[in-house]
């Protein structure tokens, strides 16, 4: 590196599966190297701030082990032995074999895979061009915010809410299913700021003592999917003590009266019993709400990990309508921004290609699909080919027993485009070697707040890196996929995106550097009614027809209740499987990327599950104890955490830690299921019933 090179502040934007997309001022050093990044202060969202993991962004984009060309397997699947090959006999290779299958089964045999790795439009989503061009089977991105967005929008009528910066002028900030310590720093930049400037209260509602709970003034600790319950016993106080705002009720609400008469049976200790929260704490917490005008509602993705998760999201979006919140700076309710953006995406996804009679494939499902399951293959031919890109199923796709059985197919030609050798990418036939979101131009959008940006390349990637798109369009050419989007560069699909959305050209945008689209305060309140026809808020959902895109009704969609209330759709605890498991996210990894940088290890460790004192003591578990988990779908060890902040019966496993680097090599998600979450699927990551027990000494790895 030159000691005398003039260091440049540049501008970007965090491409990683985060709603806080947070604003970057970035060190150039040269043509090749990046220094210190940091939280951008002209962004009034990011404010200065950013994760640690981001913060040492260097330590990834330059790490030793990343991957710099392409490799193709020489030894059995998953054996790690690869050579090197070019990049022309690659993509030659990956067109013969595609279109080899394409003759044999069929174009459906052919599965484009991606997901959040980065969430910049033109990385992610034209990998979605290449499957309808060619006709391939379509995908249904299901592992994240599908469950909790439709129960958001069921009561709203479209998922946006209130400027999420109000938090810094509310009174009162509920911080619920999500751990913003660890997973949105910037929600705690602005929730400590009313606390630092109005004498703010943080109440936070989740199903352990997190970091986040541990920062609050009032912490409400649940069983893991009993939000409704909890929510309906607070409304029940609300309506009770006089709280409830009457008069906003009769202008906004669709069924107050009803709503009420309802709630009238699900009292506190009705809640109580199910969630475990004292009856007094549910009270106290229903006052809190009651008596402070400025309430917001920050809610968050955790919702979207359990089989009764959109009825719970829309239970608790239900208690800011009870008492008003929403007529007041600083009040109301907010979960992601989906709304605002109107990006119009066809010509990066090739909208006018789309063959509605092409078969969709769950994502969550695909342990299933490549093990020939009929049912989750649609009634289609097996899946003989895949292309991923921007995640890493063998670790954090659910039902890890069936997604290691189907990568294990013989018969199976797979090609991940990646950054680092992942467990998925060891188990490929060819490996490419991908961009970070600094050495490629890219167009992104802040699900947990309202900018949008262009994210410029700024330095030149190592060895034969490739992005995304260039991958796609050197397969086009090969495959005979033919599409304006392919003769584009990134820069000019960021550019017709933007006229196509309304949003001017690229170089307007990047003059902005991150462009605000917050509504004005009358819209984000629905103070001139709510988004569905009747411009009320619903109490009442109808969840056969929640206005979100989906692949249609699944899962049991026509037993959830309309109604608030407690949906025993979860996978309750029994006599062979004791306890009630969440897998939330860790501070240092998100999902697995940054699992592979120094720091990260450091601060994280190895895996470990939290448990109760009591519940350890009965087990005869001691604090270090090498432990198994398992049900019906696996086993998995770890190491035993002693903690007294869980309900007795609940055990917390945080984050995605590697299959390896769990005792015996089977990672959590060997333990969690895909079964369609209703009303239009998800799968439920932070649901599953298990039992627990001391390691047997087999379980661990020989030297």
């Amino acid at each position: 590196m030159n000691q005398h090179a003039k260091i440049e502040i540049r501008h970007s934007t965090c491409p990683h599966d985060c709603p806080s997309a947070c604003a970057l001022d970035i060190e150039v050093i040269d043509n090749s190297t990046i220094g210190r990044v940091r939280g951008s202060k002209q962004q009034t969202y990011t404010a200065g701030v950013v994760c640690a993991k981001v913060a040492r962004y260097a330590e990834r984009i330059h790490h030793p082990d990343r991957l710099t060309y392409p490799q193709f397997r020489t030894g059995p699947k998953g054996s790690g032995k690869f050579g090197r090959i070019s990049w022309d006999d690659a993509l030659d290779e990956i067109a013969a074999r595609f279109d080899r299958a394409e003759r044999e089964f069929g174009a459906e045999s052919v599965w484009p895979y991606y997901y959040a790795g980065t969430m910049g439009l033109v990385m992610r989503d034209g990998i979605n061009r290449l499957a309808h061009v060619k006709k391939y089977s379509r995908f249904y991105s299901t592992i994240c915010s599908t469950i909790a967005r439709v129960g958001f929008a069921a009561g709203t009528g479209k998922v946006a809410g209130v400027d999420p910066r109000e938090m810094g002028v509310s009174d009162l900030i509920v911080i619920w299913g999500t751990n913003p310590v660890n997973t949105q720093v910037n929600v705690m930049t602005h929730a400590s700021r009313a606390r630092k400037e109005r004498g703010a209260k943080i109440a936070a509602v989740d199903v352990y003592n997190n970091d986040t709970m541990k920062q609050a003034d009032i912490k409400i600790l649940l069983r893991p999917g009993t939000d409704g319950a909890f929510a309906c016993g607070v409304m029940h106080v609300l309506f009770r003590e006089g709280y409830a705002d009457r008069d906003y009720l009769a202008r906004y609400t669709d069924c107050p009266a009803e709503l009420e008469a309802h709630l009238a049976t699900r009292t506190p200790e009705w809640a109580s019993s199910i969630s475990g929260v004292p009856v007094e704490e549910i009270e106290a917490f229903a006052r809190a709400v009651g008596q402070t005008k400025r309430s917001f509602f920050r809610l968050g993705y955790g919702f979207t990990r359990s089989r009764n998760g959109a009825a719970q999201m829309h239970a608790a979006l239900c208690i800011p309508a009870v008492t008003g919140a929403w007529q007041y700076e600083g009040g109301g309710a907010f979960f992601n921004n989906l709304a605002i953006w109107k990006f119009n995406e066809s010509i990066i996804e090739g909208h006018d290609a789309i063959d509605r009679t092409t078969r969709i494939l769950d994502q969550s499902k695909i342990g299933r699909i490549l093990t020939g399951d009929p049912v989750a293959l649609n009634g289609g031919p097996p899946v003989k080919a895949m292309l991923i890109q921007n995640t890493n199923p063998m670790t954090v796709a659910p039902e890890q027993a069936l997604v290691r059985q189907g990568f294990a197919r013989q018969d199976l030609f797979m090609v991940v485009h990646e950054q680092f050798m992942t467990e998925t990418a060891q188990m490929a036939d060819l490996v490419l070697p991908a961009t970070m979101f600094m050495e490629h131009d890219d167009l992104y959008y802040g699900g947990g707040h309202q900018h949008i940006s262009v994210g410029a390349k700024l330095i030149e990637p190592p060895g034969e890196c490739r992005s995304n798109h260039q991958v796609l369009q050197g397969l086009a050419r090969r495959l005979n996929a033919v599409h304006p989007g392919f003769e584009m560069s990134p820069r000019q699909l960021i550019d017709a995106t933007l006229k196509k959305s309304g949003h001017g050209n690229i170089d307007a945008l990047q003059a902005d550097l991150w462009r605000d689209l917050q509504p004005d305060f009358r819209t984000s309140h629905y103070l001139d009614g709510f988004a569905h026809a009747d411009k009320k808020f619903h109490f009442k959902a109808d969840w056969a027809h929640v206005p979100l895109s989906n692949a249609g009704m699944m899962g049991a969609w026509d037993q959830m209740p309309s109604l608030p209330d407690h949906w025993t759709a979860i996978e309750e605890a029994d006599e062979a499987h004791p306890f009630r498991l969440a897998t939330s996210p860790s501070r240092s990894f998100l999902n697995t990327s940054f699992n592979e940088t120094p720091s990260s290890q450091a601060r994280e460790g190895v895996p470990t599950v939290m448990i109760h004192p009591d519940d350890a003591a009965s087990l005869g578990i001691a604090d270090g104890d090498a432990v198994t988990l398992g049900n019906m779908r696996g086993e998995t060890s770890l190491t035993a955490k002693v903690f007294d902040g869980v309900r007795r019966g609940v055990l917390i496993a945080e984050s995605v830690h590697p299959n390896k680097s769990h005792i015996g090599g089977r990672g959590i998600n060997m333990l969690t299921g895909a079964e369609a979450v209703a009303p239009v699927g998800g799968a439920a990551f932070h649901d599953n019933k298990v039992w627990v027990k001391r390691a047997v000494p087999a379980a661990f790895p020989t030297p």
